[in-house]
């Protein structure tokens, strides 16, 4: 996969993120607020202060993921986001990470 490639993944699969966040917050889910500096997306849950962030690293053609349970990296296999230890894919994962930071459960999808 080339660098525009990459950037192009990861930029559509950010907007996606955000946009089922909002989609979610908009009908009263969870109390979430995201924010978008470049190709890092800040998700913050209002009512604990607690924080999940997904960044893109051009330089290892990765998402990386950090919360409260950990550090995770996922690297493009297939169509999809996988992590490069354990071959969970991410949306699943990171819909994990936000139903337990946000106390509510909640599907990402893409």
């Amino acid at each position: 996969m080339g660098d525009s490639e990459f950037l192009a993944q990861a930029e559509a699969t950010l907007d996606a993120i955000e946009a089922a966040l909002d989609k979610l917050n908009d009908e009263d889910m969870i109390d979430v607020e995201c924010s978008r500096s470049g190709n890092v997306l800040e998700i913050e849950f209002l009512h604990n202060g607690s924080k999940i962030i997904v960044n893109s690293q051009a330089a290892m053609k990765e998402l990386w993921v950090a919360s409260r349970s950990g550090g995770y990296h996922y690297r493009q296999k297939e169509g999809q986001w996988i992590n490069t230890r354990d071959g969970s894919e991410m949306l699943a994962s990171l819909s994990e990470m936000v139903s337990a930071q946000g106390g509510a459960p909640v599907v990402i999808s893409g």
